[in-house]
């Protein structure tokens, strides 16, 4: 009988034909290329974190997890546009930082901005600032479930959702220590608990009951509030779903049930060939005494 694997720090995210796997040590992005090929493109991950360890205490750790999966993530969609035909070349360090900035801009105007600014409208109902933050609140989760469900009629948004399914049933064969093959991975379900969309669900949540805390002053200091206290919410947050992933408690599953509903938008059911793409990131790396016995290799020629 297979052992199952009860302890990891691997994760993934969907790239453009393909997925990102990371582990405590390295990342690892595979990419299906216009030839049937699969390529490889391996990485080191050094964390701020091991320089500086009160970085990695808890409720500290989140927000810094959180600015290196970016950087990690934007990297590795680079990689992934560029081997995949779509881009002739990978950013430089500069075109990141540049897109990076210019997504936590956007990402403040959808969901700060707009949702503090338009429940300002309810003020004509009620001056309970409970009822505001409340408000604000619904709105932000609304705009998030808008985005998301308007982005998913993209050609090229639904491959990655499929290729966000593949991820997620690849980690979870690990997991469960079976051998890594199409057979097998297509077996589990596309929902998970450790996904960035339940973390990004439980930081919307999160934050209502800390904006709460701070009335509802002016729009503008409304704004700033919402800046300041981010990193707080996100570290947080990241220590609720760490322990959501661990946990195999019945209240516990219950709770992030939502979380894995929502995830019904984000993640589609994978083609095989999509799901060999998966196996051979996560296969990438891992050390090779962690692969499993009889793990399919898939890293093949293209036919002619």
């Amino acid at each position: 009988m297979s052992k199952r694997i009860t302890d990891l720090a691997v994760g993934g995210q969907a790239v453009i034909e393909g997925v990102m796997m990371r582990d405590a040590d390295r990342t690892a992005t595979a990419v299906r290329l216009p030839t049937g090929e699969i390529e490889v493109e391996t990485h080191t991950v050094t964390s701020i974190r091991d320089r500086y360890p009160i970085l990695n205490l808890p409720l500290i750790r989140g927000s810094v997890i959180m600015i290196e999966s970016l950087v990690i993530g934007m990297r590795a969609l680079s990689f992934s546009a560029q081997a995949a035909g779509e881009e002739d070349e990978q950013m430089t360090k500069k075109e990141l930082a540049m897109t990076i900035g210019f997504a936590l801009v956007l990402a403040s105007v959808l969901f700060i901005v707009i949702p503090t600014g338009a429940a300002h409208l309810a003020a004509a109902y009620t001056n309970d600032p409970v009822v505001f933050n409340l408000i604000e609140g619904g709105i932000r989760l609304t705009v998030f479930l808008l985005y998301i469900w308007g982005i998913s009629f993209m050609d090229g948004i639904h491959r990655v959702f499929q290729y966000h399914g593949a991820e997620h049933k690849t980690i979870h064969c690990y997991e469960a220590g079976l051998p890594l093959t199409v057979e097998n991975v297509q077996q589990f379900t596309r929902l998970h608990p450790r996904c960035g969309t339940n973390f990004l669900l439980i930081v919307m949540i999160v934050a209502i009951v800390f904006h709460v805390f701070f009335g509802w002053p002016d729009l503008w200091l409304r704004i700033l509030s919402r800046l300041a206290i981010l990193p707080v919410v996100a570290g947080v947050s990241y220590e609720i779903i760490r322990f959501a992933g661990r946990s195999e408690s019945r209240l516990v599953r219950i709770l992030i049930t939502p979380g894995l509903w929502l995830q019904y938008l984000t993640t589609r059911p994978p083609a095989d060939e999509m799901v060999e793409v998966a196996i051979e990131s996560l296969k990438a790396v891992l050390p090779p005494d962690q692969i499993p016995a009889g793990s399919g290799n898939y890293r093949k020629e293209a036919s002619c």
